[in-house]
């Protein structure tokens, strides 16, 4: 399954995307194409950085209004969700992911509807599922992305590519890194471009945490959260560790402590 055909997950979600070019899948001996992805993900990385700050400095406010129901059965109270800020978007909102958006703060910051976060974190784990362990691949090349993404693949047998993602890692046998997974999961669609547009290229599918300000035409299953925040990323990776373990049948045995990475 691939996010480019509108038979997705979330197929209301999918667009026609670009065609992929032979670069994509240049050899590790074509250097020029590796420096170029090289300074693209270099520049991504710095506004990630910039947007990690934003995200952390925001402190979360505890008497949010961020779901439409009050009374919603959720996976843990509303108040860890908020402790966390794992409601608080950007300051931009794509049409992507206004259907995910609740309101919108005097701040400008759109506040995204936690109901429907616990809601995907549940789908996501319900596909999961169905995968071998191994076969997942869980990206993530944000700072505050990294630990809780690799605690999740330790958490659920999966494998973890963090930091910057080596182009032709999905597309390219001849690269000494080669690995064909089944399923790819990634903490930003923009920070993690490079994994995204190979799974799209080798049609595998992609589960995505989006923040408000991210466009979901290449993504399957979208997740969305404040993808920026230290503590908004280690919950929700938590919450998906532990509810694709229990679909095995597995006793979760992780606290949110274990997937918490010191500042």
């Amino acid at each position: 399954m691939s996010g480019n055909e509108k038979e997705g997950l979330d197929a209301a979600e999918s667009d026609v995307a670009e065609e992929p070019t032979d670069a994509d899948e240049a050899a590790p001996e074509e250097t020029a194409d590796v420096e170029t992805d090289a300074e693209t993900e270099t520049e991504a990385a710095s506004t990630a950085d910039a947007d990690e700050a934003t995200a952390e400095d925001e402190g979360p406010t505890l008497d949010e209004d961020v779901m439409p129901d009050d009374e919603a059965d959720l996976l843990i109270p509303v108040e860890d969700y908020l402790a966390a800020g794992v409601h608080i978007g950007t300051q931009q909102k794509t049409s992507d992911m206004e259907r995910f958006i609740h309101r919108v703060r005097t701040d400008g910051l759109y506040v995204l509807d936690v109901s429907m976060t616990d809601s995907r974190i549940r789908t996501a784990a319900d596909f999961l599922a169905n995968y071998n362990p191994e076969q997942i691949l869980v990206a993530s090349s944000r700072q505050y992305g990294r630990f809780p993404a690799e605690k999740f693949a330790d958490a659920v047998g999966a494998r973890a590519r963090t930091g910057r993602f080596i182009p032709g890692t999905l597309t390219n046998p001849d690269y000494d890194g080669y690995i064909e997974p089944d399923v790819v999961v990634v903490t930003d669609p923009i920070g993690d471009s490079q994994a995204v547009k190979e799974a799209i290229t080798v049609g595998i599918p992609v589960i995505a945490m989006c923040d408000s300000n991210n466009t979901t035409s290449n993504v399957d299953l979208v997740v969305p959260t404040n993808n920026k925040g230290r503590k908004a990323l280690s919950v929700v990776y938590w919450l998906l560790a532990n509810e694709t373990l229990d679909r095995r049948g597995a006793e979760p045995a992780y606290a949110l402590d274990d997937f918490e990475s010191e500042i």
